[in-house]
């Protein structure tokens, strides 16, 4: 895996070819700060194009995983008066860009919630390809609460939760535990505690590892195209994706460990 940037507002550990992204402002419960998503970004964009890097986990420190804005910048920097209403857009519009990030990343995402995930920390739980959460696990989108939409995070709550629940979630504020979150569909395990949580990820890595990461990242682009392009773009999008991963070394390599009875190279722990 490549080296990664310096930051003291992320944990990073590297691990049998998986990286686990710790968020390190446990005094804030987590927020996300603008140092903290600009951390997230550069660390994100360096494994982005790495397939030695199979996986990536999210998860918080403190016992937390995110309680969502910086309050603290929102009142001193947005209403202190040293922002225009142009500045507040484009530092909307970068946090958009990172949820983007997050959902089209190559490889799979993987989440894991204990403590709280609100507001913002919600919707970055919506663009997970796994969930994990434990029992006790708070969740809520308390922006209407402060007089302020969940506005770039609306369209992953949609994607995740279906229009009704997040329709009702969004515009109640509706507090909510681990439990049922399992049962909207937010989360894909529940479990009672944080060792649950590791078990459920070392699970995960383990049938991760048996899939082609460059067939992996292939299927993310073909999922999420489903969102904007019509019947007939889709199936020729599909059909230039299958196409291309049938002639590639990973595929050549997967039909042939099939018909010689061994498991492919990516599979095989080094």
């Amino acid at each position: 895996m490549k080296i990664l940037p310096d930051t003291d507002k992320l944990l990073l550990e590297q691990s049998d070819n998986w990286l686990t992204i710790w968020f390190n402002r446990p005094e804030s419960r987590n927020a996300l700060s603008e140092g903290l998503t600009d951390d997230l970004c550069a660390v994100l964009n360096a494994v982005r194009d790495d397939q030695g890097c199979r996986g990536i986990t999210l998860r918080g420190k403190g016992g937390v995983f995110c309680a969502g804005g910086d309050l603290k910048n929102f009142k001193a920097g947005f209403q202190g008066g040293e922002q225009s209403q142009a500045d507040i857009e484009a530092a909307s519009r970068a946090a958009g860009e990172m949820f983007d990030l997050i959902n089209e990343m190559p490889q799979v995402v993987v989440i894991l919630v204990e403590g709280a995930a609100m507001a913002g920390g919600l919707g970055m739980v919506c663009i997970a390809d796994i969930v994990a959460v434990t029992r006790d696990a708070k969740f809520a989108m308390t922006e209407t609460t402060l007089g302020i939409p969940p506005a770039q995070i609306a369209p992953f709550v949609v994607q995740r939760l279906g229009l009704s629940s997040a329709r009702r979630l969004m515009l109640t504020a509706s507090r909510f535990n681990g439990e049922e979150a399992g049962r909207l569909g937010l989360a894909d395990f529940v479990v009672d505690d944080a060792s649950g949580l590791d078990q459920v990820e070392a699970d995960i890595k383990q049938q991760v590892k048996r899939c082609a990461p460059g067939a992996n990242a292939v299927t993310k682009e073909v999922v999420l195209a489903t969102r904007h392009l019509n019947r007939e773009e889709m199936v020729d999008f599909a059909a230039k994706g299958f196409a291309a991963c049938m002639l590639s070394d990973e595929g050549r390599e997967g039909v042939a460990s099939f018909f010689e009875k061994r498991k492919p190279y990516w599979s095989v722990k080094h």
